[in-house]
């Protein structure tokens, strides 16, 4: 059709029988050969973007922000500045993974999934790996600006995913190592959360510290100390101030003397990192389960192509509800806070246990039929704690349990891809009812803001598969 048209027609006489060709007049339909083909850009950007965002598995992307906080949650602390880029890290290390994924994959997938964006050709591999490499390498950028504790984290949660992707996805390691990733996920925010309250703001030392050298730091470490501070919050105007005529000098002496003090003071070298991980060993339990889910979850992705396996999808069920029971279970809260001025209503000091007292006996029953006044201001907030925490897990099994079951009575693909779907849907009321099960301070907020992330993940996955 293309040849027919560039070629003249012609036109047979009828008197002589010869043919002559008719000339030909452009037309408004099709171009002139030499006027510039219609620029597609407004057509393939469109396409473009859905292809990386297919390849990135965007919706998948709101399970993620819900491990830093459930960790933050864990230590029983508040959400800081340092939480969010713990959230950006993960954030950057994820979809680096994804990305990764697929280009390791782009051979089997061009056999049995040939719709994804690189058999299809709409990103070429070369892009994917170069994604997956930048990605990673802005995820251990902010990791290192969360902290020392949290890049500490951040290079074995890199290391897994990579491992995961090139290495042991196809073997029986691969779901305990993706297990250990989202694990390692909710560490790195517990790790991000809990380096922040080892140093008060002016200077004094958090009840996880000790406090050997911090009282005679000099004014050119309290300088330096402050600087420092400014960098970790804001790094540009930071910057514009050292660029200064004789900051510089000011602070490399400040440092230089901080050197020296923390030489004659090894304790004052390791409170933060003793901090971190006291912090860490408190975020334990979480993970743990954050990561049981993850490698049930795993196991049935296996299988997803082919399906034809019942045993994944009953022993996900089996995990959803052995998991379902622990999350509403209260955590026995620690006595001491990453921040000495939040105590959740667990905490048992001497001086509460002496109000307490004093207060039984300044109101003594006076009758028999009376009774005493319980102490305290009011209702016992920890009531609302326990009904969040019901609903939230009411929410994660009723997300997971009915597409597993589905998936175990008819293991074919697309009820596996659902059951697999759902799964990773449910990860977000479960760090919801992970973080309130902290019971700490503004748990209740923060459990509320991520299970606001799930319906924005539902509304995503109309649009771009998940899996």
């Amino acid at each position: 059709m293309r040849t027919s048209r560039a070629v003249a027609p012609e036109r047979v006489s009828k008197g002589t029988g010869e043919t002559t060709a008719t000339p030909t007049t452009p037309s408004l339909k099709e171009p002139s050969p030499l006027t510039a083909p219609p620029s597609r850009t407004h057509t393939s950007r469109p396409d473009r973007a859905r292809a990386w965002a297919e390849l990135l598995r965007l919706p998948a992307l709101f399970t993620v922000p819900g491990d830093a906080l459930a960790g933050a949650a864990a230590v029983s602390a508040r959400p800081s500045a340092r939480t969010l880029l713990a959230i950006a890290s993960s954030v950057c290390l994820y979809e680096a993974g994804m990305a990764l994924n697929d280009w390791a994959d782009r051979d089997v997938d061009a056999v049995e999934r040939p719709h994804r964006p690189l058999p299809s050709g709409r990103v070429r591999p070369a892009a994917a790996l170069g994604a997956a490499c930048a990605l990673t390498g802005a995820g251990l950028s902010l990791a290192a600006c969360a902290g020392r504790p949290a890049l500490t984290v951040a290079v074995p949660l890199t290391a897994t995913v990579w491992a995961y992707d090139l290495a042991l996805k196809n073997t029986p390691a691969g779901p305990f190592a993706m297990a250990t990733a989202r694990g390692l996920d909710l560490l790195l925010g517990a790790a991000a959360t809990a380096g922040t309250g080892v140093v008060g703001r002016r200077g004094g030392a958090s009840p996880l510290a000790p406090r050997a050298g911090v009282d005679g730091v000099s004014r050119k470490v309290g300088a330096c100390r402050a600087w420092a501070t400014a960098v970790a919050d804001e790094p540009r105007a930071a910057l514009r101030a050292a660029a200064v005529p004789g900051a510089v000098h000011g602070i490399r002496r400040a440092l230089t003397s901080a050197a020296h003090l923390g030489a004659a003071h090894p304790g004052t070298r390791r409170t933060w990192q003793s901090a971190a991980l006291l912090g860490i060993r408190q975020a334990l339990p979480s993970a743990a389960l954050l990561g049981a889910h993850t490698l049930a979850v795993t196991t049935v992705s296996r299988r997803e192509a082919q399906g034809g396996s019942p045993l994944a999808p009953f022993a996900a069920l089996a995990a959803t509800a052995a998991l379902t029971r622990a999350v509403t279970r209260q955590r026995s809260l620690p006595t001491d806070r990453i921040d000495g001025s939040q105590r959740g209503t667990g905490s048992r000091r001497p001086a509460d246990l002496a109000a307490t007292a004093m207060s039984r006996l300044s109101h003594p029953p006076r009758q028999t039929g009376d009774h005493m006044p319980p102490p305290g201001p009011g209702p016992d907030p920890l009531d609302t704690h326990a009904a969040l925490r019901l609903a939230l897990a009411a929410a994660y099994a009723a997300t997971a349990a009915r597409p597993y079951l589905h998936a175990a009575l008819n293991p074919s693909p697309p009820l596996t891809q659902r059951a697999v779907t759902a799964g990773i849907r449910a990860t977000i009321p479960l760090q919801a009812a992970l973080t309130a099960r902290s019971g700490a301070k503004g748990a209740t907020v923060t459990a509320l803001l991520t299970t606001a992330l799930g319906p924005l993940a539902g509304r995503f996955a109309r649009k771009v598969s998940v899996t």
